[in-house]
């Protein structure tokens, strides 16, 4: 389980790609796809999969959206907490990930938790930021750190509780092929952090 400060979250950041790196072309998309069906052992020729790079490349496109995302972006619009001051949490946000290191699903869900300070967000805001963030290459420990670091810089609550439970297909459909097992992690920041929140809100979520 992963409980982090925010002197921790430099370390697990987004690398930047930078400008030496640019994008390819569409078409040098789709021409790795047919270079790794020849590597497969199969014909990328065949009449089921001519149409398969094409395919793959408008799936990446979905499955990796969340580059085109600001996050931040998605917290810009925020309302007064009319006098509400305890926890909003919002439970079971469908996550779907990409692993980075073999490049298989994520899938599980997300709780996350806030403390308001002067302003609440909509909640959908809270399904969207977590969307962005599952939306790339990833770890788990670091998108629930992302998810958590950005409400607290965006919204400024008094503290900020994200965990997410997850099945990992580089786990469950290759090496040792275990099935049913799941991972959580979790990010506590500001009072969310200590007592009597942190109990609180760790029942909140497990219940």
């Amino acid at each position: 389980m992963l409980e982090t400060h925010p002197q921790s979250i430099v370390s697990l950041a987004m690398p930047d790609p930078g400008d030496d790196d640019p994008r390819p072309s569409r078409e040098q998309a789709e021409a790795a796809v047919r270079t790794l069906i020849r590597w497969a052992g199969d014909s990328p020729t065949r009449e089921g999969l001519r149409d398969t790079p094409a395919r793959v490349v408008r799936a990446y496109e979905e499955w990796f959206a969340g580059y085109a995302r600001d996050p931040a972006c998605i917290l810009g619009r925020r309302f007064e907490r009319e006098g509400y001051d305890d926890i909003v949490l919002l439970r079971d946000i469908p996550v779907r990930s990409v692993c980075e290191h073999h490049m298989a699903a994520i899938e599980g869900v997300a709780h996350v938790a806030y403390l308001p300070s002067d302003r609440v967000v909509g909640i959908s805001k809270l399904a969207r930021l977590v969307d962005a963030y599952a939306r790339r290459l990833q770890i788990q420990e670091r998108l629930t750190v992302e998810i958590a670091a950005t409400l607290q810089r965006e919204l400024q609550p008094r503290g900020v509780a994200v965990v997410i439970r997850a099945s990992h297909g580089c786990m469950t459909t290759r090496g040792v092929s275990i099935h049913g097992t799941t991972m959580m992690t979790r990010s506590l920041l500001g009072e969310c952090a200590t007592e009597p929140y942190r109990q609180e809100i760790l029942a909140a979520l497990s219940a």
